[in-house]
């Protein structure tokens, strides 16, 4: 250990020279969507985000969303363990048959009105896995979805994008900012009985 402290003492801080031309500013589309959101929400925005069997593709360009290039805390936007707490469910993945319960427990646990994102080819047509043993196929097949953000794995600015039109296209809604006119219906689809 005496060997290691005394080797760190000798060597000093060693870091890099920041030069001009290795900061990275955001684009001026990232600071006009973080606009047009702050300016829709009006509110945090607190996001469930359920892995119901991905790669984790989609999970590292969620977990990109965090750092403060994105500055999602910044919107107003914040991810949150429990559903109760959600407006939004962010789904990833296929629908793998042992997750299907827990997903549609997390949606019944979250407040009205009830906002889903599939996220991910696989959440929106099924991907690769579609005609899979595991898997149940899209999410639309088990819950209304009320937006797709296709891509594998789609760039953390296209997910804002998508969050962004989700809240543009619903912003006239008298009873709360968030509600999304959704083509599917808005009740659960019944549940299979438990094998």
């Amino acid at each position: 250990m005496w060997k290691i402290l005394k080797q760190i003492t000798q060597t000093g801080i060693v870091s890099e020279t920041v030069t001009p031309d290795k900061i990275i500013t955001p684009s001026p589309e990232h600071d006009q969507i973080q606009q047009e959101l702050l300016q829709l929400l009006g509110r945090a925005l607190c996001i469930r985000a359920v892995d119901a069997g991905s790669c984790n593709a989609c999970e590292l360009e969620l977990h990109a969303l965090n750092n403060p290039y994105y500055n999602l805390e910044g919107m107003g936007i914040k991810f949150v363990a429990s559903p109760r707490h959600a407006d939004l469910l962010l789904v990833t993945g296929p629908i793998c048959h042992n997750m299907r319960e827990a997903l549609l427990s997390a949606y019944d646990a979250m407040p009205h009105p009830k906002l889903v994102i599939a996220l991910g080819e696989c959440a929106c047509t099924g991907g690769i896995f579609k005609e899979n043993y595991a898997t149940g196929g899209a999410l639309e097949k088990h819950l209304p979805v009320d937006l797709s953000i296709p891509g594998c794995p789609p760039a953390p600015i296209t997910i804002l994008r998508g969050i962004r039109s989700l809240f543009a296209t619903s912003a006239a809604a008298p009873h709360h900012p968030a509600q999304a006119q959704s083509p599917t219906p808005t009740k659960s689809p019944p549940r299979a009985p438990s094998k």
